[in-house]
């Protein structure tokens, strides 16, 4: 026995939003439905869905002006962090006292005039050698722009 459900928005491991999905009774009534994630297939329940996707829709593309407006700005900026070795060694490829994460380059991004937040910043590991580094930040799914990063010895 299953409920069939229209999707109001994307919910994980389940489906978009518009998509008409069956899940078990005790999942749409505890879960799908008080959330407002879903509603029963109806002309009322599909009108409601598409004036939310038009809203979502103008949100997204003013959230893409504003990611392409700061990669724009990200192009005059360079990031060299100072960072203490072992040993004072100062040729690339020296390990560092520590390491520099993304908050570290999030904070040097920011004080030059952008807002990154560190979950932007898309970085494997942290960085624990001296050298330069080619790092990716996403500002929205279609823009992400590369910066280099310079850690230098202190």
């Amino acid at each position: 026995m299953s409920n069939e459900l229209l999707l109001m928005d994307d919910v994980p491991n389940l489906g978009k939003a518009g998509e008409v999905v069956k899940v078990k009774p005790g999942y749409a009534r505890n879960f799908l439905l008080p959330q407002g994630l879903a509603a029963p297939v109806t002309q009322a329940s599909l009108r409601k869905l598409e004036k939310l996707r038009a809203a979502r829709e103008a949100v997204l593309k003013q959230q893409r002006a504003e990611a392409q407006d700061k990669a724009t700005r990200m192009k005059n900026i360079s990031v060299t962090i100072r960072a203490k070795t072992i040993d004072n060694l100062t040729d690339p490829g020296a390990h560092l006292y520590g390491s520099v994460t993304a908050q570290d380059i999030a904070d040097c991004i920011t004080s030059q005039g952008v807002t990154v937040d560190k979950a932007q910043i898309l970085l494997n590991d942290h960085i624990k050698v001296l050298g330069d580094f080619d790092i990716v930040i996403k500002f929205h799914a279609d823009v992400q722009p590369k910066i280099k990063v310079w850690v230098v010895a202190e």
